[in-house]
């Protein structure tokens, strides 16, 4: 297994960009990823967006930034109200904000939707983002749903049993608003890092994955 070195990066600072369409999304996503690079590398910071999030939604978003990036790892947490679902709609106002991202940060690493996530305001992100940061490091991250969507995976960060269940009981105490709603249980977060554990023979049994789809070595 080739482990990757973010050592070398500028300033001695790694600079984490995190993009999410929804509230929650970042969380499910890479979350454990997020608790692993917060240990790893001391000196990181994050800059955490988040494209749709109203109401209790956007309290979340903010409590869930402090919990996974740490309250004093933030450069910065940006929640906007763009329409839930109808994102490809309001598509030029959307691409005008990730040009005033470009303008922002430089990072050396960014966590963003697939490419082939079935949902519409998923793809959009992840679109934009590779059409907005060309020369960047880009993982993209899996959102279980009812669609059926999960893929092969190429990247894999193998995490603690203690990171796992630290994610999932971050995900579970924040998104409150999400309880009703069958899919969002802990054996669903936890049942996926398994999988992708045993995927890749991680030493826990868990991982979680991304899609690589471009990485210069």
């Amino acid at each position: 297994m080739m482990q990757l070195n973010l050592n070398s990066v500028q300033d001695g600072v790694l600079k984490i960009l995190c993009l999410g369409s929804h509230s929650d999304d970042i969380e499910i996503g890479c979350g454990g990823t997020i608790l692993r690079l917060r240990e790893q590398y001391p000196n990181c910071v994050f800059y955490w967006v988040v494209f749709s999030a109203t109401g209790l939604r956007e309290v979340e978003a903010q409590r869930a930034a402090e919990l996974f990036g740490g309250a004093n790892r933030h450069e910065a947490v940006v929640v906007k109200n763009f329409p839930d679902g109808f994102m490809p709609f309001a598509g030029v106002e959307v691409k005008a904000f990730f040009e005033h991202l470009k303008e922002t940060i430089s990072p050396d690493l960014i966590f963003t939707h697939n490419r082939m996530d079935a949902h519409q305001d998923h793809r959009l992100i992840a679109e934009l983002t590779w059409n907005t940061f060309r020369d960047h490091f880009i993982l993209e991250y899996e959102i279980p749903k009812y669609d059926g969507d999960l893929g092969q995976p190429s990247v894999f960060v193998p995490l603690a049993t203690e990171v796992c269940q630290k994610k999932v009981r971050h995900i579970m105490d924040t998104f409150q608003s999400q309880r009703t709603k069958r899919w969002f249980q802990e054996e669903t977060f936890l049942s996926l890092m398994r999988l992708r554990g045993m995927e890749c023979n991680a030493p826990s049994g868990y991982a979680e994955a991304f899609y690589g789809r471009k990485i210069v070595l």
